[in-house]
């Protein structure tokens, strides 16, 4: 009976070994992201879905100031490469939400001394479209307004179930020139990024 209570007792000590460090790890994570998610200089200010017959579109509106910084960069050449992604999942209360589908975009901004004129290219499904603005502001402007941008096909959609979209926004830090990167490690002033979830019912969507 001793053997068996110390042995008992060296299984739940090699547990806990095992499952502290990854209990640890996975509290630092979400520390880690809740203060990125404090500090970030962006939000999500709109946020709707709308359809078609056929289609699920997502439209929002993004908030965010440029930090002077970032402007400099941009006027000396360097480009801003923007990601958005809407993730939509399907409750299961037997097991973890079902992905049905992820849409994404990428955008990049970029300035042209030649012209003067500020330029996006827009990219969804391999496929970038340029556009040419006057100002910063336009081509911000372009960039943070989602109008009807297609997010999934209704036959994907079970219409009477409950489904979550989470929509994720950010200026992509590794996409900047290496020694950008370098110097980026908890500057605030490069830190652009935000996301909004919600749930949603198809056949309810007008």
């Amino acid at each position: 009976m001793p053997f068996l209570k110390k042995q008992n007792r060296s299984i739940v000590a090699s547990l806990l070994i095992w499952f502290l460090p990854l209990s640890m790890l996975l509290a630092s994570l979400l520390v880690a992201s809740s203060a990125r998610a404090q500090n970030s200089n962006a939000y999500i200010s709109a946020m709707q879905l709308s359809r078609s017959e056929t289609e699920l579109f997502l439209n929002a509106q993004i908030a965010f100031e440029m930090s002077p910084i970032v402007q400099d960069a941009l006027t000396k050449g360097v480009p801003l490469i923007f990601t958005a992604e809407a993730e939509i999942t399907r409750d299961r209360w037997y097991w973890y939400d079902k992905t049905i589908t992820i849409a994404s975009r990428v955008m990049r901004l970029s300035y042209q001394p030649l012209t003067r004129r500020w330029r996006v290219n827009v990219g969804t499904g391999g496929v970038s479209l340029p556009q040419y603005f006057e100002s910063l502001n336009d081509a911000l402007a372009s960039i943070k307004r989602f109008n009807r941008w297609r997010v999934a096909d209704l036959a994907e959609i079970d219409p009477t179930t409950a489904h979550t979209i989470q929509f994720k926004f950010k200026l992509d830090l590794s996409e900047l020139p290496r020694p950008f990167q370098i110097g980026l490690i908890g500057n605030n002033e490069w830190l652009i990024e935000t996301n909004k979830s919600m749930r949603f019912v198809a056949e309810s969507i007008k």
